[in-house]
């Protein structure tokens, strides 16, 4: 039997054969994508090294491909984003020809589109905690900066109630917004706000002064004239240092205990 070639002989006899190639793809075990150059002949690998500056374009598709077989759970969303995301859906079930579609299939169907370009010199799942996906969201609206002062004025994050309180807004039911807030930072506000340009009535949850949910209307005039007198019952026994006014239409919106306001 001849002796084995050594490594020297294989590059010498079979240098036309050998190919060389990069290779950049997701690793599951690493949770990140992975860059290697691989020179082989047929099945058999000759060499195997980091490769040091990948395509950027590689390293993008590689994560995408991964993040699509995923699916858009598996992105961490921040707080911020997801808020955004639940305007968007409000305004896109409201308004669907003007509003991008932010479901979960859509995100994941046009993935390359909306968060390729924020992948640059991402390479794992950690390091995608470091992408704006408010920004990415916000990217998708046709309409530009004008489309955006547009989203806050007809589905503002946030709320000004009586009281100068700026209360965010709920939109993770797109077909009844809620604005959570405490009964007694209402009063004299007689009827319910809107959002989507006055169309969309908010679901109110009129808390007691423990955060707790006393009522929920949509419709708070009749509030004020029917059960808010069951309410005040209640709430005036279990909050005895709290203002409970007879007449909350004209009273007084105010944070706080009667003593911390002077009453």
């Amino acid at each position: 039997m001849p002796p084995p070639l050594s490594r020297t002989e294989l590059e010498e006899y079979f240098a036309e054969q050998i190919e060389t190639r990069d290779e950049v793809r997701w690793d599951e075990a690493l949770g990140r994508v992975t860059a290697r150059r691989l020179r082989r002949l047929g099945a058999l690998v000759l060499s195997d090294a980091n490769l040091p500056n990948p395509a950027p374009e590689a390293l993008s598709a590689a994560l995408l491909e991964a993040l699509q077989a995923a699916g858009t759970a598996r992105l961490p969303w921040p707080e911020t984003a997801v808020h955004l995301r639940e305007r968007l859906g409000f305004l896109h079930q409201l308004q669907p020809e003007n509003w991008p579609d932010v479901s979960d299939e859509a995100l994941l169907a046009e993935l390359e589109e909306w968060l390729g370009p924020h992948l640059t010199g991402i390479k794992s799942l950690a390091e995608l905690s470091r992408v704006d996906f408010a920004e990415a969201l916000l990217s998708r609206l046709p309409g530009g900066w004008s489309q955006r002062q547009e989203l806050d004025r007809l589905a503002p994050s946030h709320l000004e109630v009586p009281t100068g309180s700026r209360i965010r807004l709920d939109y993770s039911d797109p077909a009844a917004p809620v604005l959570a807030v405490r009964l007694q930072e209402v009063f004299g506000l007689l009827d319910t706000p809107t959002v989507g340009g006055g169309r969309v009535p908010l679901t109110l949850h009129l808390l007691s002064p423990g955060y707790r949910p006393a009522q929920v209307t949509r419709d708070l005039r009749s509030f004020w004239t029917s059960s808010y007198f069951d309410v005040r019952k209640e709430l005036r026994g279990r909050y005895p240092k709290h203002y409970w006014p007879e007449n909350p239409l004209e009273a007084q919106a105010i944070r706080g205990t009667k003593k911390q306001n002077g009453l």
